[in-house]
């Protein structure tokens, strides 16, 4: 009789090895490998597939695909904009997030939404009863949505469930929950969670229903178990959040129906999640008035034209090594930005502290965001506010050139749309032609390298003093305070 085979598998990233060892060489994590059993072959199952005995497959050629089915439609615009559009009758769609970042309410949601256009959507959780998904229904004004409840983890019951009620949405909460017979791991394990997402991907394609998983993630952010079940599925989606904030960002990192990288914007409230339509006027300022250390970046997420408020302080320092401090951007970015200041503009942060933020706490990961770092910085370190109502984008090389940034014309409408009426690009940007475009009534102005900046800068300052629309205050040493402290004695910013 052949004996089954045994391997190790590391619970951490699903490395396979023949013997146990205290360390994965993968990951490096300890005590992570644990036993796994796969059974062996039959009598003649290798003289079997060794004569190559076997169902032929029927081919077919690119013009004999079908044409592309209607998408489901949640009726929650953000959700189907970060699903390229709506959700695709036959994929696999992978959810991760924090705990209580709102994945539960969005999906149920989403699932009431598309019950609503007739179609068959079942909800099976493995972490709550019926009972407290009914209840959340309820608080969210959904109990009258056609959505067929369940609560179970054991992968054959789920699966003769979905075989009888033939759904057209499947919604998994969560895939960590879920255990097979035919396995003797734990739930949660690395091979059950990549035996268990199998079943229902291939369930998926095999009946043409869309199948939405939910996956724990890990304390760096990442979805656990391991990394072939984001392989797996045909759209990776993250839904994140920052502490202390009340609105959620939906980001699709892999997408096979769509564009990648796209986002969906909402805002936490009492009966549930609310969509954010306008997410640029989120994350910028609403004084509206220019500032010093502030500047308007142009960015696209996806497809999605974003604009968000850069704010930078500059401040002298005593300490040997001055602080640099950044949120919600690169730090590396911040100091190679800084050293191309210094060295093709003639402008030393070496004795400042330099911070640097993106207001409304988004993570910006677009590269043609230097120019409005470096047009936040200057400002700060003049003391002076740039142009008003103005934005900018552009990638700085080391030789304080500026790269051209892609969708220029999309950028550039989006501050139109928003009453800017003034735009710094890269000198090689093409700017759109088209008669009566909102991008037309912006006044362009181009940068070929960081010196344009700064003469962007400076020239945007005079203006904004002769004309009265920014006065520097006047400032007086407090008594007793020394000489680095003051006092404000006139209108505007200390």
């Amino acid at each position: 009789m052949p004996r089954a085979a045994t391997s190790f598998v590391c619970q951490s990233c699903g490395a396979t090895y023949s013997k146990w060892s205290g360390r994965c060489d993968a990951c490096g994590e300890w005590n992570t490998l644990e036993e796994d059993y796969q059974a062996a072959a039959g009598p003649g199952g290798k003289a079997a597939n060794a004569s190559g005995n076997g169902r032929a497959l029927p081919l077919c050629g690119l013009d004999a695909a079908p044409e592309e089915t209607a998408r489901l439609s949640s009726g929650v615009q953000e959700f189907d904009r970060a699903c390229g559009g709506g959700i695709v009758p036959g994929s696999a769609l992978l959810i991760g997030g924090d705990p209580g970042v709102g994945k539960s309410t969005l999906l149920l949601q989403a699932a009431a939404g598309v019950a609503a256009s007739g179609a068959n959507v079942v909800y099976i959780s493995g972490e709550e009863a019926v009972a407290q998904i009914a209840m959340r229904a309820r608080r969210l004004g959904l109990s009258d949505a056609e959505v067929k409840l369940a609560a179970a983890t054991s992968l054959r019951d789920i699966m003769a469930t979905l075989k009888t009620a033939k759904p057209d949405l499947v919604v998994i909460d969560s895939i960590q929950t879920l255990w097979s017979e035919a396995i003797s791991a734990a739930p949660g394990t690395v091979t059950q969670v990549r035996a268990c997402a199998q079943e229902l991907v291939r369930f998926a394609k095999n009946t043409n229903a869309a199948v939405i998983l939910v996956g724990h993630v890990t304390k760096d952010g990442q979805i656990a178990g391991p990394r072939v079940v984001e392989h797996m599925v045909d759209a990776v989606l993250y839904f994140e959040s920052e502490p202390a904030r009340a609105f959620r960002l939906l980001r699709a990192v892999k997408n096979r129906f769509g564009a990648a990288h796209e986002l969906g914007v909402f805002e936490m409230a009492g009966d549930g999640l609310r969509q954010v339509t306008n997410p640029s006027a989120l994350f910028l300022s609403e004084s509206g008035a220019a500032a010093p250390g502030s500047a308007v970046f142009a960015g696209v997420e996806g497809t999605r034209p974003l604009l968000v408020e850069f704010q930078a302080l500059v401040s002298p320092s005593t300490l040997a090594s001055p602080r640099r401090a950044v949120v919600g951007w690169d730090s590396a970015r911040l100091s190679m930005l800084l050293a191309v200041l210094d060295a093709r503009c003639g402008l030393s942060f070496a004795k400042h502290d330099v911070f640097l933020s993106v207001a409304g706490g988004l993570r910006i990961v677009d590269p043609a965001a230097d120019l409005a770092a470096a047009a936040a910085l200057c400002s700060s370190l003049f003391d002076a506010a740039p142009p008003a109502n103005a934005i900018c984008f552009g990638e700085v090389a080391l030789s304080g050139a500026v790269r051209p940034a892609a969708q220029a014309d999309a950028r550039l409408s989006e501050g139109a749309k928003l009453g800017f009426c003034r735009a710094l690009v890269p000198a090689a940007a093409r700017k759109a032609r088209r008669e009566g475009g909102p991008q037309s009534a912006l006044e362009v102005s181009q940068a070929a390298g960081l010196s344009d900046l700064v003469a962007w800068v400076r020239n945007g300052a005079a203006n904004a003093t002769r004309s009265g629309e920014y006065r520097r205050p006047s400032r007086r040493p407090i008594e007793g305070g020394g000489d680095r402290r003051y006092a404000q004695t006139a209108t505007g910013r200390m």
